[in-house]
């Protein structure tokens, strides 16, 4: 992820924010459900919708 793609996304959660790459979207989504689950993270109906639609590409 380039800087200018960081600062654009900032602290937004996957329903306000998703890797410009449509190819990247499994492997991203991959990695937040990791760190809310080794965190113990709940997400809200909206962000598990986004990351289940992510999570779709993974096998396209």
């Amino acid at each position: 992820m380039s800087y200018s793609s960081n600062r654009k996304k900032g602290d937004k959660d996957p329903e306000n924010w998703r890797p410009p790459l449509q190819s990247y979207w499994c492997t991203y989504s991959r990695a937040w459900i990791s760190v809310k689950a080794a965190c113990q993270l709940t997400a809200n109906p909206a962000g598990v919708n986004a990351l289940s639609e992510m999570l779709d590409t993974c096998n396209a």
